[in-house]
This record gives structure tokens, C-alpha cells and sequence, in this order.
């Protein structure tokens, strides 16, 4: 299985620390000694989950070289979508005209473009589908508390898309991917209600409970183990050692989790592709929009060996290595 075209979108608004500093209790040099951000794209009005997807599908798509009519499948891994129902991803397909596409998002946060690869994997190896659309999206801007300082400088909107389509003979495409998950650490990242448990209501509402929530310290340590784990698994999976990697590509959620974890890989961070200043954690849409970066600076080459890895809420973890 490789991918055959990449394409993304962020919105046009940046906001930076110094927006924040203006009502918060923060400055420009704590979040960027805490955290590595500088500035973050966020959703102005009128800017959509799927309007974003739409728009990197497209791009993917070109790239691809494939039409609407192609595309066997979509797969959407968002926690943020438009609307509770339908799933985002048939809003998309009714954008693209993809009428011979099934459709359905996954909810597996920040790993959600690698669990959307994995599905999209499995989808072609059983020869139920030849093109799949495999998305990682998020509109965070809707789900985060802009009054707490501990989350609001943290994230940013933006979508990656990926056309997936069978590997051809010149060795290019995915050589191993590994999942997990670890449902006991639920409660170290979630937003508490807003669900079937907890509905909408005013005292939701009043007490803000439909937003984010995180407890930062334990993330990071749990996020570090998780990634560190995937990335030998991967390695391992794939018959690599990180000595081949050309370049990393993490997830861009905090700049010391990044170092703690090439460190961990024995990745120097001169092959380690970082853009988390510029945009922020933007959960499942990080890992594409690193890897356009990555193409368009010139970093990452046909050929290319990419260790890709993610962690996330749920806690759910990622890692691939593919060869670009």
C-alpha cells in the first residue's frame, strides 16, 4: 500500500502567543519554553471540519491523479466533527461527488490519520477497496476552554489527506504499521460530557465541562512511553533500524515530548521534522502537515524512509515507517 497523493489545509486566521498573553494569564516566553508553540492557525467564521477536508482532498486528489468517481472509500479520523450526525466524512464525500464511496470517521484523536491508514491498509489488502481517502482532521478551536491557560495555547485547526491507493514494485509505500491503545489512562485527556452520558445542557455549559480537559504533566510521561514503544515496534515491523530513518516525523504536540522522543529512537534532532511552532498540536491533522512541509522544503524525497509516530486521547498510539 502507498500513498499517491497528500494534500492539506489550515485555516487563513493565526493567532499567536501574544493574542493569548492579551487576556490570559501567560506570556509569549512561557508557552514557548513550556511548549515550543509560537502561533497556531484557528477556524475564523463560516470555516468548517469539512470545508478544511474539502479542501486537502482536493489537493490529495489532484496529486493523485484520481476523480471522485475513484475513491472506493473515505475515512475520517476526527473528534471534532461539524456535527454529531451523519459523520463528517459524508458531508466530505457530498462535497467531492463521491458517489461510489462508502464513508464513516473514527474517533481515535491525535493517532486518527495513522488508524485511518491502518483501515484504509486493511480495506485494500482484502481487495474490498482500490482507492481509499484516508483523512486525520480537527476543528479544536470548538472543543477547547479559550479561558484556560493550560489548553487554550495548545492547539490548532487544520486537516491532512491522503490518497492510498496498492503499492507498486519500486518499493515505495507502507512497510509497517503498529496501533495501540491503553484505556485506563482515559481520564488524563477527555472532555467530560457533551455525550450520551452527560448531554448538552445549561449546567454543561455553565460549567464548561464540554471543553478539554488535561492533566499535562501525566500526559507527557505516558505520551513519551507510548510513542518510544511504537517506534520500536514499527522499526522492528518494518526490518529497520533508526540508523536508516531519513527523517521523523512526530506528532507536533509539545517540543519536549518531540526531543524526549527522538532522543529515545536515537534520531538526532537535525533528521526530526518539527513545525509544532508554527502550528500548533492539531491533533490528527499534525502528522500530514509536517510531511507537506516536509516535501515542500525539500526534507523529505521520493525514496525517503519516514518514521511517523503519534499518541493521543483514549490514550491511542501510532507508528508507521513508509517509504515516500
Amino acid at each position: 500500500m502507498r500513498i499517491t497523493g497528500l494534500g492539506t489545509a489550515v485555516p487563513a486566521r493565526v493567532v499567536t502567543n501574544a493574542d493569548f498573553a492579551a487576556y490570559l494569564d501567560t506570556s509569549d516566553q512561557w508557552i514557548m519554553e513550556r511548549t515550543g508553540i509560537r502561533e497556531r492557525r484557528i477556524a475564523g467564521p463560516g470555516e468548517t471540519l469539512s470545508g478544511l477536508c474539502h479542501i486537502a482532498s482536493l489537493c490529495a486528489m489532484s496529486k493523485a491523479g484520481v476523480g471522485p468517481e475513484r475513491l472506493d472509500a473515505i475515512v475520517l479520523g476526527t473528534i471534532s466533527p461539524d456535527r454529531r450526525l451523519p459523520a463528517a466524512a459524508c458531508d466530505l464525500q457530498a462535497l467531492l461527488g463521491a458517489r461510489n464511496a462508502a464513508a464513516f470517521d473514527i474517533a481515535a484523536a491525535c493517532p486518527g490519520w495513522i488508524y485511518a491508514l491502518a483501515i484504509a491498509e486493511g480495506f485494500i489488502a482484502s481487495g474490498r477497496s482500490k482507492t481509499v481517502l484516508a483523512l486525520g482532521a480537527e476543528k479544536l478551536s470548538s472543543v477547547t476552554d479559550m479561558t484556560d491557560r493550560s489548553t487554550a495555547v495548545l492547539f490548532g485547526d487544520g486537516a491532512g489527506a491522503a490518497v492510498v491507493e496498492p503499492a507498486t514494485e519500486d518499493g515505495r509505500g507502507i512497510l509497517s504499521i503498529v496501533l495501540g491503545a491503553d484505556g485506563t489512562l482515559a481520564d488524563l485527556l477527555y472532555i467530560a460530557a457533551g455525550g450520551s452520558t452527560e448531554p448538552v445542557s445549561a449546567k454543561v455549559v455553565q460549567e464548561r465541562t464540554h471543553y478539554i480537559r488535561m492533566a499535562g504533566r501525566e500526559v507527557f510521561k505516558a505520551a513519551v512511553l507510548a510513542m518510544a514503544r511504537a517506534c520500536d515496534e514499527a522499526l522492528a515491523k518494518a526490518g529497520v533500524s533508526a540508523g536508516d530513518i531519513d527523517l521523523m516525523v512526530p506528532h507536533q504536540a509539545n517540543l519536549r515530548i518531540i526531543e524526549a522522543t527522538a532522543k529515545h529512537a536515537g534520531m538526532p534532532m537535525s533528521k526530526v521534522m518539527v513545525n509544532v511552532d508554527r502550528y500548533g498540536n492539531t491533533s490528527a491533522a499534525s502528522i500530514p502537515i509536517a510531511i507537506a512541509q516536509g516535501v515542500e522544503e525539500g526534507r523529505i524525497k521520493p525514496g525517503s524512509l519516514l518514521l511517523l509516530v503519534t499518541f493521543g486521547a483514549g490514550f491511542t498510539w501510532g507508528s508507521v515507517v513508509v517509504r515516500w
